[in-house]
């Protein structure tokens, strides 16, 4: 049977089937002839403003433009005569009229679209003696630093604002060489994404405001790592220059990220050097003093010797130190290490705890209905897959707080038993691929294991969970936490689990990472403190060990979907930091307890050995379920929401002690730096 999508073209002279729905372009991609362009991107919707992409086509009267225009049934396109060449040069020429000689001086110099272009169709000098055009700097607030001079109106940014991080506050005006790209009012872009303009921006005309003249890009160390504040697992890649981090940008995948990512993973790193435990602490005489490893694992040897201890993993934990705990844990008793230090409700079934729809098919929903959750602050990447779902003509029903997103949406009102609003049925029983994305904010304060099994049951009922689908999607913003609910570190009570562990007989709490121990709730236990940022739990305790950030050492992290992923180290940690694992290997022998791997590949190939899925990088994990939960008759306990995340900008410990998260706070959110650390 003949396919009847494609057709039959010819490039350069040579024959080929391609979809008749691509633009010439794009088939000359696929042919593996380059085409130059400023303005066109495959995220975008089609300008056509720069024309750099000029191409022949046989009997047309003059060159045209390949990203606007379709293809035909036996077209031939040529790509490299002279006369294509001649056009390119002519719109180079004219692209030069007015950009600034500020290649010595400009950040995106070695970067820069337009200067590779301008070597092969540039010219060594200007036919023009005209002054050149000079533009006024726009405020776009901490992030984005703007040189509108060199702009060369390509409109990618404003394109972005509008259809990708849907919040239209770029705009052009003008015409011709007097138009300028402007943010409204001269106010900060309010997007968390904004700052993929400047991965976009093919010149140096929107540039990174902390990057700001730091360094050349042939100076830079380049690492494969990923995002680990939020839970979506964003691929990045870190630029450092010896022991110093410099930059973050973004990696391509596709069933993640796409090529995008938030600005808290892009501009925090200055908050990595601030704040920094470069030392071991014990506390002496009611304040922490400055020790060493020997004193302070004596200390601490002495004191396991007569305790029962109890284990908090925190949001920024990768799998091997989760599963050093859990096996150092192992030698005080059971049901002793918990990462839910949040209340969060969780049952023992991978997809029980999981985003079960993948990130990448969020987008084909018709129906989506959030529950107890602000993706956009929360995970900004779902938020943005919701807002593609939007566009696509996707209805959006809201249950918990009335909050405002970058899109339209129905709320229903606070309680869960909204979900049998007579209207809201009406929708999704008409609705074809419906999605329930239920936030922490109401898992963690569920009561009652009564309400899950009535999510169940009405995801069967109106068939969310079916045979080939799981549409019942259970969204927390935290990087670590579903990688440590595989291999365990949790308690087996369903609700409640950090509340009712304080009802237990511990009194030690070993804090990894976790600020937990900083309530109240811990005054009478003897704490200590393993983590790299001095935040309220290190200042509380009894006792502080100093270990490497997720750039100091390799670490996997499973996102929300279940796919696991490597962070990988760029240097060395700071100070005399050691790894999780290791302290506790010291500590096991001083103990005489049981922890057989000497070396961090040792603790690996054993965590392979009982978790092999682990290892499948960037493969959705699918198991059976282990006791899944059987549906009940549809009974909702109305919990009122609890807003976890306030401040996108500073969610974590490394975010609080960014200066320039700091700035975003004062002039992005408008909140006093004074009332923003109160």
């Amino acid at each position: 049977m003949t396919d009847t999508s494609l057709i039959k073209i010819k490039i350069n002279n040579k024959e080929l089937e391609v979809d008749k729905n691509l633009t010439v372009m794009q088939a000359c991609e696929i042919a593996g002839e380059e085409i130059p362009r400023f303005c066109y991107h495959d995220k975008l919707s089609i300008a056509g403003n720069c024309r750099m992409c000029l191409v022949e086509i046989e009997k047309a009267p003059k060159l045209v433009s390949s990203c606007t225009m379709p293809l035909m049934e036996g077209m031939s396109v040529i790509t490299n005569s002279e006369k294509v060449n001649a056009g390119r040069k002519g719109v180079m020429e004219f692209l030069l009229i007015n950009h600034p000689l500020d290649c010595p001086i400009c950040d995106q110099g070695g970067e820069c679209d337009l200067q590779d272009q301008a070597m092969y169709y540039g010219f060594d000098k200007s036919r023009y003696s005209e002054n050149k055009r000079a533009v006024d700097n726009k405020n776009m607030g901490p992030l984005v630093n703007t040189i509108m001079t060199r702009c060369i109106h390509c409109t990618r940014c404003v394109r972005f604002a509008t259809e990708v991080a849907g919040v239209p506050e770029l705009g052009m005006l003008g015409r011709g060489e007097n138009a300028e790209i402007t943010t409204y009012l001269e106010n900060s872009i309010t997007s968390e994404l904004s700052g993929n303009v400047i991965d976009l921006c093919p010149v140096g005309a929107l540039t990174s405001k902390p990057y700001q003249f730091k360094a050349r890009p042939w100076e830079l160390k380049r690492t494969d790592s990923i995002d680990i504040f939020d839970s979506v697992g964003s691929n990045i890649r870190i630029d450092s220059r010896a022991e110093e981090i410099l930059r973050v940008t973004p990696r391509t995948n596709e069933n993640i990220n796409e090529e995008w990512i938030s600005d808290k993973v892009r501009f925090n790193y200055d908050g990595y050097y601030q704040q920094r435990i470069d030392t071991p602490y014990i506390r002496k005489n009611q304040r922490l003093e400055i020790s060493n490893w020997d004193e302070t694992l004596k200390e601490l040897t002495n004191k396991l010797k007569a305790s029962q201890p109890l284990a908090l993993i925190g949001e920024l934990v990768d799998v091997e130190t989760g599963y050093a705990v859990k096996k150092f844990m192992q030698n005080f008793g059971e049901d002793n290490v918990e990462c839910r230090t949040d209340n969060q409700f969780i049952h023992n079934d991978l997809n029980s705890f999981r985003f079960n729809t993948p990130i990448n098919k969020i987008e084909d929903s018709d129906l989506i209905v959030l529950i107890g959750t602000n993706p956009k602050i929360e995970t900004p990447i779902i938020n943005h897959k919701i807002f593609k779902a939007y566009n696509n003509g996707a209805v959006i029903f809201s249950i918990g707080e009335n909050i405002s997103l970058n899109y339209e949406t129905k709320h229903l009102g606070t309680k869960l038993s909204e979900l049998e609003n007579e209207n809201f049925l009406k929708n999704i029983k008409k609705s074809k691929n419906p999605i329930i994305i239920i936030g922490s904010s109401y898992l963690n304060n569920l009561k009652n294991v009564h309400t899950y099994k009535s999510l169940i049951s009405f995801s069967h009922q109106f068939k969310l969970i079916t045979k080939d689908k799981n549409n019942l999607n259970f969204l927390n913003p935290f990087a670590s936490r579903i990688g440590q609910l595989l291999i365990g570190n949790t308690t087996k009570n369903h609700c409640e689990p950090f509340t009712k562990l304080l009802n237990q007989k511990f009194d030690t709490v070993l804090s990894f990472g976790s600020e937990k121990i900083a309530d109240s709730s811990f005054d009478s236990y003897y704490r200590i403190y393993f983590g790299h940022h001095g935040d309220e739990g290190a200042m509380k305790s009894d006792l502080v060990l100093p270990t490497p950030l997720f750039t100091e050492k390799n670490g996997i992290f499973v996102n929300i979907e279940g796919r696991p992923q490597e962070a990988r180290k760029c240097h060395n940690p700071i100070g005399s930091g050691k790894e999780e694992w290791a302290i506790l290997k010291k500590l096991s022998q001083n103990l005489s307890y049981d922890f057989e791997p000497n070396t961090f590949d040792e603790l690996r190939e054993e965590l392979f050995k009982k978790h092999p899925k682990l290892f499948e990088f960037q493969e959705i994990i699918h198991e059976d379920s282990r006791e899944p939960l059987v549906g009940e008759d549809i009974l909702f306990e109305d919990c009122k929401p609890l807003r976890i995340i306030e401040n996108f900008y500073m969610s974590d410990i490394i975010s609080k002690n960014s200066v320039t998260m700091a700035k975003c706070v004062e002039e992005i959110l408008d909140k006093p730096l004074m009332e923003k650390s109160a």
